[in-house]
């Protein structure tokens, strides 16, 4: 298989090894690349904070800039295109957990009976804490609340999810799923599960930690209630970047949804009048924001958000599909057993990552790669993952993973 060059291979900053040579980096899964003009963004905010202070809050519009109360602003429109929703539908706010724990205030409201939460056996441990915790808040027991869909040989996340609704339905107040199993890198059928718990009369959220940047999505089509994410992975917003969170429109004139306030969720013109006089929400998504945006995060997003937006999803896409096809090829010409690829050979169930399960190994294989140049994570003692990133992993990246396998098993 021939493949072109990355679509943006130059336009980030590639880590080295201690002799000065260029790594492969395939762990964008964990976190993604610096693009090059991150640095030049924060930079340029840094400047206008030391010239400007105070005042940069509201100035700069007229010279091309962004004042710091619109900080996010910008962000929503290319988050908007990145999950496919209108941008009322999207606020660039806080980490993912945050996010989860603001949505979980409005969309997990149990009532009598229909009290459980339906989630993943593997759902991502923060994911997992949260829940617990938003059981208790209901004076709820966790280990009665949570209800687990387990994918196995030949049953999918996706049917495994509809199996325990077909169970439990009529109990499952809320149903909450990784899009990507950060474990397998196995994708779920968004639209699906959303039509199937509405069904069954339960509301529906994904975490989007793996699949923002990774897959097209189409969340407001598919008629998803919510969804968070975090910044730093596959969008390459840098480390404890800036998350977001998507509430479908018909959720936005709500008045009985419950929700924490905070001022920035007030509409724009009233952020600023401090007083006991009535306030109006501000539209859409951006009602449940609480603070204003750090800017310097704000600006490194940004940068990465402008490369997304240079291609079609359809473009990168199908990148990712060649790398990860390429990458599978060449693993499973190795013949090395116990070495087994778990992520789901069909396509349409696979994003960038491709999770090696090698009992007992993983950590010393990381390691181990590292020292052949190639960057990679262990989750556990058995699972080793790769991500091929379309915007800045390329053929040559698959090629080192490959012959450093062979020779390290």
């Amino acid at each position: 298989m021939t493949l072109q060059p990355a679509l943006a291979h130059d336009a980030f900053c590639r880590p080295l090894a201690a002799d000065g040579q260029s790594l492969s980096y395939l762990c964008g899964h964990s976190l993604g690349l610096a693009p090059r003009a991150a640095a030049e963004r924060v930079a340029h905010e840094m400047h206008r904070w030391a010239t400007l202070g105070v005042r940069g809050h509201f100035e700069g519009a007229d010279r091309g800039d962004t004042p710091w109360a619109q900080a996010s602003e910008p962000l929503r429109a290319p988050l908007a295109r990145l999950v496919g929703a209108s941008v009322d539908e999207v606020v660039a706010m806080n980490s993912l957990s945050v996010n989860l724990h603001l949505l979980l205030l409005s969309f997990f409201r149990p009532q009598g009976a229909r009290s459980r939460v339906l989630l993943g056996r593997h759902a991502f441990p923060s994911d997992r804490l949260a829940l617990e915790s938003q059981c208790r808040l209901h004076g709820l027991d966790p280990a009665a609340c949570l209800v687990e869909a387990q994918a196995t040989e030949g049953v999918s996340m996706t049917d495994a999810v509809l199996r325990e609704l077909h169970r439990h339905g009529e109990r499952v107040a809320l149903v909450w799923l990784d899009a990507v199993d950060y474990t397998t890198g196995e994708v779920v059928d968004i639209g699906r599960v959303a039509r199937a718990a509405q069904a069954a009369g339960a509301r529906v959220g994904f975490d989007l930690a793996h699949a923002i940047g990774n897959l097209p999505l189409a969340l407001s089509e598919d008629g998803v209630d919510f969804a968070v994410w975090c910044g730093y992975k596959y969008l390459n917003g840098g480390p404890g970047g800036l998350g977001g969170a998507f509430v479908h429109r018909r959720f936005h004139d709500d008045a009985q949804l419950q929700r924490l306030e905070g001022w920035w969720g007030q509409a724009a013109g009233s952020r600023f009048a401090w007083g006991q006089q009535p306030r109006e929400r501000e539209p859409g998504a951006g009602a449940w924001q609480l603070s204003n945006p750090p800017v310097l995060a704000a600006a490194a997003l940004a940068a990465s958000l402008e490369l997304f937006d240079r291609f079609p999803a359809s473009t990168w896409r199908a990148r990712s599909l060649a790398l990860t096809a390429l990458a599978r090829d060449s693993i499973e010409a190795l013949d090395r057993p116990p070495l087994r690829i778990l992520t789901p050979a069909d396509p349409a169930r696979r994003g960038s990552q491709l999770s090696l399960d090698l009992p007992g190994q993983a950590v010393a294989m990381e390691h181990a790669l590292l020292r052949h140049g190639v960057v990679c994570d262990a989750r556990g003692a058995n699972i080793l993952r790769v991500s091929f990133c379309p915007l800045y992993n390329d053929a040559d990246d698959v090629r080192a993973l490959a012959q450093a396998l062979e020779q390290l098993l």
